[in-house]
């Protein structure tokens, strides 16, 4: 017998990186990773591949199928395959999105289904159990599960808040990549209290306010110019950080702010590329 399944989840961007205080918020993008999961019983195994990237860790999605086979009690093998619109160890949340996806194409293979907040534990889990992350990274999980613009508390495993927004979002990835594991966690609790001042700002619903002030505090901790979010700030963007642990930034901007940021950040000298998306409030979905 053979089962397979398919689904997407969603990249996301930064407003409060938690690695500081364990307290995070983060933003749902229109950029997608795929999943397709084929199982079978003749084998016990699970293996991964991620298309276009051969050498590429797979321990994560591969942990994220066990984890939803040993919930169910079931025993099988078999392939799970991503690919994806999100760019890799940038600071947008690609573990977040490979994880999701996987879980609901395996669920779809399956034909089972959980609570939402039960499948998001089990790729936070996933993401702790193959070291992917350092806080567990529950904010991300839930933007990139859920879309639209979430609060919430790592160390409690706790979603605080969710809330929709309609804004453009612009990206800009770096042609290099910073690992989340890798992160110097000394210097990011060295900046803790003032996180905890954008951390409020998000709870009050000042994203902007909140990100920019997050963006500046981790590229100083992190080591990261400053440059592009001045740049952004300079045409009136409110809303512009350090996505992650870098090296990518991103920006909430008005429709009519959109178009000039992107040909500003384009001419910018460094190499990389400049993404125009949106929030996605729709969140995750089985295919």
């Amino acid at each position: 017998m053979t089962l397979t399944g398919h689904a997407y989840a969603l990249g996301a961007g930064t407003i409060i990186n938690a690695i500081a205080t364990w307290k995070g918020s983060a933003f749902g993008v229109d950029l997608k990773t795929f999943a397709d999961v084929e199982l079978t019983n003749n084998s016990s195994s699970i293996t991964g591949s991620i298309e276009n990237v051969p050498q590429g860790d797979t321990t994560l999605i591969e942990r994220s199928v066990e984890l939803v086979l040993e919930h169910f009690g079931i025993e099988m093998g078999g392939t799970v395959l991503t690919r994806t619109e999100v760019p890799l160890a940038s600071g947008l949340k690609s573990s977040s999105a490979a994880a999701n996806a996987t879980i609901l194409a395996t669920l779809d293979a399956i034909g089972e289904t959980m609570e939402p907040m039960d499948a998001v534990h089990i790729g936070v889990r996933a993401a702790k159990d193959t070291g992917v992350t350092i806080t567990g990274a529950l904010d991300d999980a839930c933007a990139s599960f859920f879309g639209g613009i979430v609060v919430a508390d790592n160390r409690k495993n706790e979603l605080i808040k969710r809330t929709e927004k309609e804004m453009d979002v612009i990206i800009f990835a770096p042609d290099r990549q910073a690992f989340s594991s890798q992160t110097n966690v000394q210097n990011s609790e060295l900046i803790a209290p003032w996180i905890d001042m954008a951390y409020e700002l998000a709870l009050e619903g000042e994203y902007e306010k909140a990100m920019t002030l997050n963006g500046f505090l981790y590229c100083g901790a992190l080591g990261f110019s400053t440059d592009i979010m001045m740049e952004a700030l300079r045409i009136g963007v409110k809303g512009v950080s350090l996505s992650g642990t870098g090296p990518a930034y991103s920006a909430l901007v008005d429709k009519d702010l959109a178009n000039e940021l992107v040909n500003i950040w384009e001419e910018c000298g460094t190499t990389g590329k400049v993404i125009n998306t949106k929030i996605n409030n729709e969140g995750s979905m089985k295919l």
